[in-house]
């Protein structure tokens, strides 16, 4: 099986400015060709470092992708770094940039004379056209090795790689397919999963299993390698059986799908309504469930009630049950969900009240404490939960949480 190695190029990386897209998007897709990225590296603009970082990565892998440096200004190096690595010199060639001349005529600008750099490329390598940006793509070949530059504009890049680049490395996959799919999970922590799969999640298995967290949820990430595609997606599917069997109601969905899309699945088929009020969330429950096209079907209305007042007035919460109990208790939260089904005339109502911080907690209720009430016909769940981190975080585990609890009652 061949190996890759990335390498991103730019001192912005480095320095947080810009966030490495280039590197997952190309991880994705040599995966999916059967060629696995063994390492990824991110280097500065000097011609030394990435010098020294090609001769690393050349010992690893096979194929090797470098991502920017290829523009016209005096910190776009990989070009040179490429041909010192390569020990050949940078050769001018007049049909880049009449290429890159074109480039500007077409647009009716004038083209700089720093452009002109852009049509040097080590000798023996072979220029990969770039329809949508001036700087043109490198390939190059050294015992065996395949070295590929491209621009690390990601539009740039993403499409001289779909169009001239995959086709080349398909040839050098091997033949082997690999297929991933994602199982999402909420409502447990990763240690409990990782419990409850045991010997499935070994990392020397066919199909490899993965796990990745994000604001509560838990991704398990199936990979299967197969010698062709159908043999990997049978592999994926027996293995995805087995999984939901061991987690049950853990599991909510899979690949992309979300939270809101899965309950507004289940209230469209069941032709139900839901309404919600929402105090520390601030109307981030119903921002996701409206994110789901169609969501109009199920979903009626939300109100966020972020003072006592309104709370009193909109909702009919009691002023005395606040005075007695707090804001922050689980009588309100009852009390603005029972508000929600009166004024609504839904199926199902979600409340919730609580502290999202930084300020605001004391002893008895800290920062992070929340209540959640859910009910619905003949029914309602009530929970107390303190979550911790950022504002943001407490407020979108929250948003999530409220909406799992829904999940579990449909």
């Amino acid at each position: 099986m061949k190996k890759a190695c990335i390498i991103s190029v730019g001192n912005e990386l480095l320095a947080g400015l810009t966030v490495n897209t280039n590197a997952s998007y190309l991880s994705r897709e040599l995966m999916a060709m059967g060629i696995p990225a063994v390492s990824c590296y991110t280097v500065g603009d000097r011609i030394d470092s990435i010098s020294r970082v090609l001769s690393q990565a050349a010992q690893q892998a096979d194929i090797i992708l470098i991502t920017g440096g290829l523009g016209p200004t005096d910190d776009d190096l990989t070009r040179q770094a490429l041909a010192r690595f390569l020990q050949v010199e940078l050769e001018f060639s007049e049909e880049l940039l009449s290429r890159i001349s074109d480039f500007f005529k077409r647009r009716d600008l004038k083209m700089s004379e720093k452009n002109k750099v852009q049509a040097y490329i080590p000798a023996g390598a072979r220029a990969i056209a770039n329809n949508v940006g001036t700087a043109p793509g490198i390939m190059a070949e050294l015992n065996d090795k395949i070295f590929i530059c491209l621009p690390g504009v990601p539009e740039e890049m993403t499409q001289m790689f779909a169009r001239s680049v995959s086709p080349r490395l398909k040839q050098a996959g091997g033949g082997q397919v690999v297929l991933s799919r994602k199982l999402n999970c909420f409502g447990t922590g990763e240690s409990v999963i990782a419990e409850k799969l045991g010997n499935s999640m070994q990392r020397n298995r066919n199909p490899l299993i993965n796990c990745t967290v994000s604001g509560g949820v838990i991704t398990l990430h199936i990979v299967a390698t197969a010698a062709d595609r159908a043999i990997a997606e049978d592999m994926i599917e027996k293995d995805s059986q087995q999984l939901r069997a061991l987690l049950g109601d853990i599991v909510y969905g899979r690949d992309e799908q979300t939270l809101a899309e899965v309950i507004g699945a289940k209230l469209r088929k069941l032709r139900k309504s839901l309404a919600v009020a929402e105090s520390c969330t601030g109307g981030l429950i119903g921002k996701l469930l409206t994110d789901v096209p169609g969501s109009s079907d199920y979903f009626k209305c939300g109100w966020i009630t972020y003072s006592n007042e309104v709370k009193v007035r909109e909702l009919g919460v009691d002023g005395a049950l606040i005075e007695k109990h707090g804001s922050v208790s689980k009588e309100v939260a009852i009390a603005m969900a029972e508000g929600v089904l009166a004024r609504a005339d839904t199926d199902f109502a979600i409340a919730v009240t609580g502290i999202a911080g930084p300020g605001g907690g004391t002893e008895q209720k800290p920062v992070g404490l929340v209540y959640i009430a859910v009910t619905g016909p003949g029914w309602k769940d009530i929970q107390r939960y303190i979550f911790s981190h950022s504002r943001g975080h407490i407020r979108y585990r929250t948003a999530l949480t409220a909406l799992n609890m829904l999940r579990l009652k449909l």
